[in-house]
Formats: C-alpha cells, sequence, structure tokens
C-alpha cells in the first residue's frame, strides 16, 4: 500500500489532471490518495490572521478544508473512489480501485494530531501512512526540493513540511519519497516497479 500526498498548492496547477489520471489508471489496488488543503486551509489562514482566533478552531476548520479539497479531487477524477474510515480504504483497494481519502472523520479529535499549525496535511499523511502499515509514503510538492538524502528536519527547517513532520517519520517502516509537481513520469516509472523509491 502506497500514500501520495496532493500537496493543496496543485489545486490549480494545469498539471492535476495528470497527476490524478495517472494515480487512478496505475494505483488500482495499492494506491491511497492523501488531499492538501489547498485554497480551502488559505481561506482559514486568512480568517484566522483577521479574527485571531485560536489555533485549536483553525485546525479543526483545516480538517474540513482537506476535506472539501477532497470532494475537488473526486469530482475532477470520478474514477477514484472516495473513503472515510481504514475499513473504506481497504475495501477500495481490494476492489482493485485507487482510494481517495476524505480525512475528516478519523481526524477529528484524534489524540495523535496536536490541535495547531504544526500539524498539516503532510503530517496527517504521515500518520495515516504508520496507523495503515503502509509501504510508501510520496509527497507531491509545488515547490524546489533539495537534493537526496532527505532530511526531514532540514525540511521542516525551510517550510517545504509542516515542523510536526520530522516526528512522524522518525524509526517509520515506511519509506518517504517526495516529488517535484514536474516528476510525474517518475511516480510511473516507481508504480511500474522501473525505478526504485528515493529514500528520505
Amino acid at each position: 500500500m502506497w500514500l501520495v500526498k496532493l500537496g493543496g498548492s496543485l489545486s490549480y496547477d494545469p498539471s492535476l489532471r495528470s497527476w490524478l489520471d495517472v494515480l487512478a489508471s496505475m494505483g488500482g489496488g495499492r494506491v491511497i490518495i492523501v488531499p492538501g488543503g489547498g485554497p480551502f486551509a488559505d481561506l482559514v489562514r486568512d480568517a484566522q490572521h483577521h479574527w485571531d482566533f485560536d489555533d485549536e478552531a483553525a485546525h479543526r476548520m483545516a480538517l474540513h478544508a482537506m476535506q472539501q479539497n477532497g470532494l475537488l479531487l473526486a469530482a475532477l477524477c470520478p474514477a477514484l473512489l472516495p473513503a472515510e474510515s481504514e475499513e473504506d480504504l481497504r475495501a477500495v483497494l481490494s476492489k482493485g480501485k485507487t482510494a481517495l481519502w476524505l480525512p475528516l472523520s478519523m481526524t477529528q479529535g484524534n489524540p495523535y494530531l496536536d490541535a495547531n499549525w504544526s500539524v498539516s496535511s503532510d503530517s496527517i499523511a504521515a500518520w495515516l501512512a504508520g496507523h495503515l502499515n503502509a509501504e510508501r509514503l510520496i509527497l507531491i510538492k509545488s515547490c524546489r526540493l533539495p537534493g537526496t538524502p532527505l532530511d526531514a528536519t532540514a525540511l521542516a527547517a525551510a517550510g517545504i513540511v509542516d515542523r510536526a513532520f520530522p516526528k512522524f517519520i522518525d524509526e517509520a517502516c515506511f519509506e518517504t519519497v517526495l516529488l517535484e509537481k514536474s516528476q510525474l513520469g517518475i511516480l510511473r516509472e516507481m508504480l511500474l516497479g522501473e525505478r526504485p523509491g528515493a529514500a528520505r
């Protein structure tokens, strides 16, 4: 089982449909897509900046943002099958389909996820990968990435992943791979087994 977290920054990117099509057509039975918060999370940040409300409320709103962006991805690519629970995710994969996680029900009040901005969709994807005993976690990013080997602490310091991310992948049993949005071809090769992942 692989988890592929699509950065919310891809929400209006022309490459988004291509990423979804490849994941739907080549990831069946193996891939779970985790949506970032996208423009919906940006609205939460803007509202918090304007009204100065607490991080716990903003965290809950950001989980809804991930849910909304997941619904957007499902609308763009109907071949993906939305799923909210662990049971449903595994059922989708058992049918040979690609699952699209709608995270709200598994994340609200989750004691492993701190209710502040140190935990964003990156850490939530890493938590899910550990929870499901996944083989690999792939994060798709819009920004330029440093060369391998990837250092999670340095990535967090640079703002490429959230601050909590290093603790979620420290001693994790899954491999962590970061790809730039231009590297769809690498994902294809990985799904075909022609290219090993880049270790974290």
